[in-house]
Order: structure tokens, then C-alpha cells, then sequence
């Protein structure tokens, strides 16, 4: 086994976004057991797995990259070695599928690893880690036939996730969401780090003397709403003043943006035209303002409008799940691939992820139109827009929400539009939460 004697609290360090242990031993503990349990359990293939496991072994293409990217692991190299017996957890495509069709039939919670608990709060992306992290495997998961598989495979889970059968991970259990670490982490981002702040029922609405809370099912927690008291809506009659439209933590300021960049190169700068899809609009932002920042596992998960004023547009982008730029993978990185992959590939995803723009016509003309865009990352196949063309909205209002996992999201304002006060990325530890004020525009 590893050696644990050095392990700090684990449930208190993740990675970025708090979706996955930031000590690779939980999670590759977590994969490890949940392998040898289907491994001793095994079952037939949900149909939507089989149709996966079909098109891969009916596509010689797909199929060698598949295969190429499970060999491009490396087996010597730390930490992709921590498994005893030489062995990877996840030993091939077929071994991944079993693997898979036991995941979409569970809810996302904590592993326990040497008495530490840690979020696996994305599970199928614990699964691809190591394979999304190879030239093969960067080719296959931009593919859009494995795209469109992964997005009925995702489906088929959330349809889990809102059922009644999903609510046992909301226990007050050590791996449950109402355990000892969960209630506490939950509360701590809710009070965006204060230890000492209110406690989870005073913050959520929810029925504390009720089995799991109240909620009907893992995703009604998991898009469960504040107590309004605690999140009101900055100066609503002040239309200078922009509201954080997430509970986030900010990660990019970018002005100037260009039309079109190299996103998919290290940096990561905004192409304009891919992120906002082509669409027509796209010409108004090149030379604009763009402000991204992320959701933890943890945070609240709806979204709401930064401004007053009438929706214009709404456009659902079909984009990938899984996709981490190149210079994440193994060859490009001398001590290995990157560790926190995904979430370091944020400005990346913005253009190939899938994600839905909103465009709001500002009642404060100084802002005139500007675009939400909410962006999935990994498990989230579903940006459930809840506002419609030609709705009118007050600032602070619900835009929608993300479902069953967390993801990243960007303001862009157009050329000439003067935003200024942002929080400083380089400095954000906490959640900027969501109505407060972050950012004022000159009339």
C-alpha cells in the first residue's frame, strides 16, 4: 500500500473546483475499490453502455485510439504506479465500460482512504483521468460520434440522479453528503469559508427534521436553492453595478479579446468566434471584456442574470465532455500529466465544451448586449436553461442551472462597454457569492 503515514486532512484538500482529492492516493484508492467491486460483481451491460462498447468495436478508427490511449499510460512512472500488483485499476476499454455501467448507477460521494475522506465528486471523470491525458486519448474524446455516446451515457445517469433511488449518498453516514465531513464542507463554502458561519439548514432551504433533508433525489439536492435572506441582490435599483450571476470562484480577467486564438495551445487565450459558436452576434464581443470563474463541488449550481434587462437569445452548443487540451497529456509533461487537467483547461472548454449562451440585452445602456455563457464540464450533459426570447428579467433573477455536476462560466461584455472592479483571480481562494456585487460599468 502506499505509504499514508504523510497524508494531510484530505477532506479539506482538493483539487481546483473541489470535485476531485488533491492527494491522487483517495482518488486512486476510490477507483481501485470500486474496480475490484465490479470486478466481484459483475453484470450485464445497461443498453446504452452496449451501444458505447458497439460503436467503439464497430469503428476501426475509434478503436485504435481506444486502444492507443490505454497503452500510452505509463505503468513505472509515479503516481501511475501505485497500484501493487504493477497493474492499472482500469486495465482496458472493456474493464472502462464495466467500470462505466456501475458508475451511472450510482450517486456521487466521498472516499474513505487511511481514515481521510475525500469528494470524488466526479466520478466517470475519475474514470477517463489517466486515458484524457494521452494524444490518443485527446483525439478520442473530441470525437464526435464518442461525444454523442457520452451525452446519452450522461443522460441515462441524471435520469438516475433524479430519481428517489439516488437520495442514499444523502445520509448523515461518513460518506454521506449529511455526514460528519460533508454538512461541514458544505457549510463552509456556503459561508464562503467562514468555519464558524450557518449552518447548512439556515442557508438552504431544505426540512432538517425530515429523512435526507426533504429532498426528492441527488440532483434536487444538488440544485437545491439559498434562503433568499442570505443571498440578496446587490443595489437592485443601481444598473451599474453587475451581479455575480454563480456562486464561483473567479479565475480569468481577459480584455482585448480576439476574434480568433490558439485556445487549444498552453495559455489559453478566448477565441471569440468558437466560444460564442459562430453565432451572429459573435462580431459585437471580439475586442471585448470576458470574466470566467468556476463552481465547486460544493456551490450552489443555479445561475442568475448579472443584469437587468430582456433576453434576447438563448443557443444550446452541442460540445465535448471529456476533452483536455494537449499540452496536458503525459508526453508534453516531464514529472507527468497534469494533475488538475480539466479545471486548468477552463478557458479551453469555453470554446469546446458543451455550454449555453444566453444573450441579455442590458436596460442600462452603457452594457447594451452582452452574453452568460455556462459551459459543462465533465459530468454535466445538461445546462437546463430556465428563461426564454424575449423575457424580461431584473437583476438577480434565475437564468437555470447545471445538473448533476459543476462546471465553469464567463460574462462577456462587448468592444467598448467599461467594466472595471472585478475580483483579482490571482488572489481568490473563496466562492464570490452569487447576487453580490462583481463589477460596475461607466455610464
Amino acid at each position: 500500500m502506499p505509504d499514508s503515514s504523510h497524508v494531510p486532512d484530505q477532506h479539506r484538500v482538493q483539487r481546483p473546483g473541489l470535485w476531485l482529492p488533491e492527494d491522487h492516493r483517495i482518488h486512486h484508492d476510490w477507483l481501485e475499490g470500486t474496480a475490484k467491486h465490479v470486478d466481484d460483481n459483475p453484470k450485464e451491460l445497461h443498453p446504452v453502455v452496449k451501444e458505447f462498447q458497439d460503436m467503439i468495436e464497430g469503428d476501426t478508427r475509434i478503436y485504435m485510439l481506444v486502444q492507443g490511449m490505454f497503452d500510452e499510460i505509463p505503468k513505472c512512472k509515479h503516481p501511475y504506479n501505485q497500484d501493487p500488483s504493477g497493474k492499472h485499476a482500469i486495465r482496458g476499454y472493456q474493464h472502462m465500460l464495466a467500470v462505466l455501467n456501475h458508475l451511472i448507477t450510482e450517486a456521487p460521494g466521498w472516499s474513505n482512504y487511511s481514515h481521510q475522506v475525500g469528494l470524488v465528486g466526479l466520478p466517470i471523470y475519475a474514470l477517463f483521468d489517466w486515458p484524457m491525458g494521452t494524444s490518443n486519448g485527446f483525439a478520442f474524446f473530441l470525437d464526435p460520434k464518442v461525444n454523442n455516446m457520452l451525452k446519452k451515457i450522461l443522460n441515462v445517469w441524471g435520469d438516475f440522479l433524479k430519481s428517489p433511488e439516488s437520495r442514499s449518498c444523502l445520509s448523515d453516514s461518513e460518506s454521506g453528503w449529511f455526514g460528519p465531513t460533508g454538512r461541514k464542507d458544505l457549510s463552509i463554502v456556503a459561508n464562503l469559508g467562514d468555519e464558524n458561519g450557518h449552518p447548512f439548514e439556515e442557508m438552504f432551504q431544505c426540512d432538517p427534521k425530515a429523512e435526507y433533508h426533504g429532498y426528492k433525489s441527488w440532483d434536487d439536492f444538488f440544485t437545491r436553492e439559498f434562503q433568499w435572506d442570505k443571498r440578496p441582490v446587490a443595489e437592485p435599483d443601481n444598473q451599474n453595478v453587475i451581479v455575480s450571476s454563480c456562486e464561483s470562484t473567479p479565475y480569468r480577467i481577459a480584455y482585448e479579446v480576439k476574434q480568433r486564438d490558439k485556445f487549444w495551445l498552453k495559455g489559453m487565450p478566448y477565441s471569440v468566434q468558437d466560444i460564442l459558436a459562430h453565432d451572429e452576434y459573435y462580431k459585437q464581443f471580439v475586442g471585448g471584456t470576458i470574466f470566467q470563474a468556476f463552481l465547486s463541488a460544493l456551490s450552489y449550481h443555479r445561475w442568475h442574470t448579472p443584469v437587468g434587462g430582456t433576453v434576447k437569445k438563448v443557443v444550446h452548443v452541442d460540445g465535448t465532455y471529456y476533452s483536455e487540451p494537449l499540452f496536458e497529456d503525459f508526453g508534453r509533461h516531464p514529472g507527468g500529466a497534469n494533475m488538475e487537467g480539466t479545471t486548468e483547461a477552463q478557458a479551453y472548454l469555453s470554446a469546446t465544451a458543451a455550454r449555453a449562451l444566453i444573450f441579455i440585452e442590458a436596460d442600462n445602456p452603457a452594457i447594451g448586449l452582452m452574453c452568460v455563457v455556462q459551459i459543462g464540464m465533465s459530468e454535466v450533459s445538461s445546462c437546463d436553461v430556465t428563461v426564454q426570447e424575449g423575457q424580461k428579467l431584473k437583476k438577480g433573477d434565475q437564468l437555470g442551472m447545471f445538473h448533476f455536476g459543476g462546471s465553469t462560466h464567463c460574462l462577456m461584455f462587448r468592444n467598448g462597454v467599461k467594466v472595471s472592479g472585478f475580483p483579482d483571480p490571482s488572489n481568490a481562494k473563496q466562492n464570490v457569492a452569487v447576487r453580490s456585487r462583481i463589477a460596475v460599468v461607466e455610464g
